[in-house]
């Protein structure tokens, strides 16, 4: 855990990817699921920040 929080204010590539990874995917579940309005009002939004910030954290450094 200690790793990831390290890359993450280093701004390492690995720790940033898995976090950006994780938005999209929370982003297309909160798409699918049927039970939240307000989950599925703001699962674009959280899936197009997850997009562009692997985008962008793809050109940090190892």
């Amino acid at each position: 855990m200690s790793d990831f929080i390290n890359g993450l204010l280093r701004f390492r590539r690995g720790a940033w990817e898995m976090l950006a990874t994780i938005l999209i995917t929370l982003g297309v579940f909160m798409l699918m699921q049927p039970f939240w309005m307000i989950a599925f009002t703001y699962s674009f939004i959280v899936t197009l920040i997850g997009t562009v910030m692997f985008i962008i954290v793809s050109h940090f450094p190892e």
